[in-house]
């Protein structure tokens, strides 16, 4: 199925007729379905659509982008994790995710409804979304929920802790997870009703395509405050921040040397006229702009860390989806999550 020039995809609902596009994050609480992408640096593009039905992805060609360059090389980032934990030792962080963005020509005629095709096919994954609206592409195949909300209820499921198997997992990604946590309660406490934080999940070991995950889930009640209310006292997401998160972002400002974009934002849907919807942490995704596909990568960073050890963590959240993107059948990939070669 050929998709239509403006269409987003999630949770198996088709999206068409797109009918308004805002940046004002109000709109998530008046009417209407809505496609919604929110930038780390805080861009807002929210698509309402008029026509939404269940359907399967829809299908478009997909050709391999070029040869990928990393905004960090392996020596400009392990420098960044010993700065990240000079930091620590002064007492300035407790953690911060140290991120770098690849990008890659995009090739002609490709269709961002091919990519994410080829992503539900090969990386399957739980808030997948793919949006096409003037001026964004975006496939995106995340695992992490940032924001789940079900009229006053909201829930935020935090990832930290990531191997190849559960023996992969040290003790310092359990610390990690708690810590972000903390500061996760803390987020959703400033818009929710006073003791209605709660935490009924910590470190929960989940398993996706090639990966294995910590995660933990936090649940509260909202009382006020709507989705601008919501999006400012939790945005961006912690888990791909720090602790504190304030200093964590100025620290992180100076060592990353290219916008983040789509990657660690928000990416996801909200239907207004049920109050209900879920925005995934935008990790794992790809976005097009002006011929050029991108793609984010990056690891927490703790007193703990092994800098050569999160460099080889930031390749393998890469890896699968790398190989998916430039052109491996879903059919090749084998049963440890990577392609044969």
């Amino acid at each position: 199925m050929r998709p239509a020039v403006n269409f987003a995809y999630a949770g198996g609902l088709l999206a068409t007729g797109l009918a308004d596009v805002t940046d004002d994050p109000a709109a998530l609480d008046s009417r209407g379905w809505w496609a919604v992408v929110v930038t780390y640096e805080g861009e807002v593009t929210c698509a309402r659509f008029d026509d939404v039905r269940p359907a399967r992805h829809p299908g478009g060609v997909w050709r391999a982008p070029g040869e990928w360059a990393s905004s960090l090389d392996e020596a400009r980032y392990v420098a960044g994790v010993e700065r990240i934990r000079d930091a620590i030792a002064d007492g300035i962080v407790y953690q911060a995710n140290l991120c770098r963005v690849l990008s890659a020509p995009l090739a002609d005629g490709a269709d961002i409804a091919g990519l994410g095709a080829r992503l539900a096919r090969g990386n399957p994954a739980p808030y997948a979304m793919t949006l096409r609206v003037p001026g964004l592409e975006v496939a995106c195949a995340s695992p992490e929920l940032y924001l789940r909300r079900d009229g006053d209820v909201v829930e935020s499921r935090p990832i930290k802790g990531t191997g190849r198997t559960a023996a992969d997992l040290l003790p310092k990604d359990e610390a990690e997870n708690i810590m972000i946590v903390d500061l996760v309660r803390n987020d959703l406490g400033r818009v929710a009703e006073t003791g209605s934080v709660r935490v009924p999940g910590l470190c929960e070991l989940e398993e996706h395509p090639g990966l294995v995950h910590l995660v933990s889930t936090v649940r509260a009640r909202v009382t006020r405050g709507g989705w601008p209310g919501l999006l400012a006292a939790t945005f961006p997401p912690g888990s791909v921040t720090g602790a504190p998160k304030s200093s964590a972002l100025a620290l992180l400002d100076e060592l990353e040397p290219v916008p983040r974009g789509p990657y660690c934002g928000a990416v996801g849907w909200v239907d207004a006229d049920s109050r209900r919807g879920a925005l995934a942490v935008g990790i794992r995704s790809f976005w097009a702009v002006d011929g050029v596909l991108r793609f984010g990568t990056g690891a927490g960073i703790t007193w703990g860390s092994d800098p050569r050890g999160e460099w080889r963590e930031t390749e393998l959240k890469a890896a699968r989806l790398l190989e998916v993107a430039s052109g491996e059948r879903a059919q090749d990939l084998d049963e440890r999550g990577t392609a044969r070669r």
